[in-house]
C-alpha cells in the first residue's frame, strides 16, 4: 500500500514540475516589457480583507500580495498592527514581528485604503506550516539574488534556479501541488527583482512643464507656481523619482548677467518645490542655468525672446521601480 501511494505521489511529482518548466518556457517566450499581473489601486477609506501570496517586499512593513486571480496589492503594516498565525479551533495563535513575514508566505491580510493607493494593514494571519515553507524558500533566494548579474539573467539560469526553488518547496511541504504553488510565487518574486535590478538605473521622463519669466525677473507668477504644484502633485504617486530644473535666459543683456539670472530661476523653481511641497533634497537633481544657450525661438523677436525666459522642469522615474510609466503631456505657463 504505501509503495503504491510513494509511486503516485512521484508521478504527481513529475507531471508537477513538467507542467511547470512548460509553463516556464511559454514565460521566457513572452515580451520582457509585458505587464502579467494587475495592480490594485485602493480607494482610500474602504476596507479590504485580501488572501494571497506575498511576491515582493519593499521594506519590513510593506510588502506586495498576489491574490488567486492574479491581482496585486501593495500592504503596508504598521508595528502595532496584530500578526499572528491562525489560532485553528480554540483560537488564539502565535504572535509574529511584522519582519517575519517573507516572499512566498501564503496569508491573508485586513485593513483600510491609504491615500496612496495601498491598503494600510492593522490585522495579518497565516499558517505556521505555510511561514517555515516561505522561510526556506526565502533563504535560499535571497542569496540567489545577490548572486544574479545582467550577464547571468538568461533562460537557462532562471530555469535552473526554478528547479532548486521547487525541489526546496517539495522537500519542506510534503506535497507537489502545494510546492508548486509555493515555488510560483517565489520564482514570480525573483524574476520581478531581477527586473527591478536591470532597470534601476533607467530613468525616463513622466512628465515636463515649462514656467516661463518677466526681463530681468527671477520671480515665479501665479500661474507658475500653479503648474510646479502639478509636478509637485504628480510625484506623490511616484518611487524612484527624481526631479530636473534648467534655467534659461533670452539674449537681453549681457551674456554673464543672462547666465547668472538663468541660475537664479532654476534655483527660484528648485526653492518653491522644497518649501513649499516638501520635495526631499534627494528627489532634486543639481540645478543648472544655461543662459542663453538652447533657445527655443529666435531671439530677434519680442515673442521669442519671452519664449526664452524661462525654467524647465521634468519629472523623471526609475523604470526598474515604476514599471507602467508614460510620458505625458508638457505644460507651459506663461508670463
Amino acid at each position: 500500500m504505501y509503495k503504491k501511494i510513494s509511486v503516485f505521489i512521484l508521478a504527481l511529482s513529475m507531471g508537477a514540475i513538467s507542467a511547470f518548466a512548460q509553463a516556464d518556457a511559454q514565460m521566457q517566450t513572452t515580451s520582457q516589457t509585458q505587464t502579467t499581473a494587475q495592480t490594485r489601486a485602493a480607494v482610500a477609506g474602504q476596507k479590504y480583507k485580501i488572501k494571497g501570496v506575498v511576491v515582493s517586499q519593499e521594506d519590513n512593513g510593506s510588502f506586495v500580495v498576489r491574490d488567486a486571480v492574479g491581482v496585486d496589492t501593495r500592504v503596508t503594516v504598521s508595528p502595532s498592527a496584530s500578526v499572528k498565525t491562525n489560532g485553528g479551533f480554540w483560537g488564539g495563535g502565535d504572535k509574529y514581528p511584522v519582519t517575519s513575514i517573507v516572499r512566498g508566505l501564503n496569508l491573508s491580510v485586513e485593513g483600510v485604503g491609504d491615500n496612496s493607493g495601498a491598503v494600510a494593514v492593522n490585522k495579518v494571519r497565516f499558517d505556521k506550516d505555510d511561514l517555515m515553507t516561505a522561510r526556506s524558500i526565502d533563504a535560499r533566494v535571497a542569496p540567489a539574488e545577490e548572486r544574479l548579474t545582467a550577464a547571468e539573467q538568461n533562460a537557462q539560469r532562471i530555469s535552473g534556479q526554478i528547479d532548486e526553488l521547487m525541489a526546496i518547496s517539495n522537500a519542506a511541504k510534503g506535497g507537489a501541488k502545494a510546492a508548486q504553488d509555493t515555488a510560483d510565487a517565489a520564482v514570480a518574486g525573483v524574476n520581478a527583482t531581477n527586473k527591478r535590478i536591470t532597470d534601476m538605473d533607467d530613468y525616463v521622463v513622466q512628465s515636463t512643464a515649462t514656467v516661463n519669466f518677466r526681463v530681468g525677473s527671477a520671480v515665479l507668477s501665479p500661474e507658475a507656481k500653479a503648474s510646479l504644484d502639478e509636478v509637485a502633485a504628480a510625484s506623490t504617486s511616484l518611487k524612484g523619482y527624481m526631479i530636473e530644473v534648467t534655467g534659461f535666459a533670452s539674449a537681453d543683456g549681457s551674456t554673464k548677467a543672462n547666465k547668472t539670472l538663468s541660475e537664479r530661476r532654476a534655483q527660484a523653481v528648485k526653492d518653491y518645490l522644497i518649501e513649499t511641497h516638501n520635495i526631499p533634497l534627494r528627489r532634486m537633481s543639481t540645478s543648472y542655468g544655461y543662459g542663453e544657450l538652447q533657445a527655443v525661438a529666435d531671439n530677434t523677436t519680442r515673442e521669442g525672446r519671452e519664449q526664452n525666459r524661462r525654467v524647465e522642469v521634468k519629472l523623471l522615474v526609475s523604470r526598474g521601480i515604476n514599471q507602467n510609466v508614460e510620458v505625458k503631456s508638457q505644460t507651459t505657463t506663461d508670463r
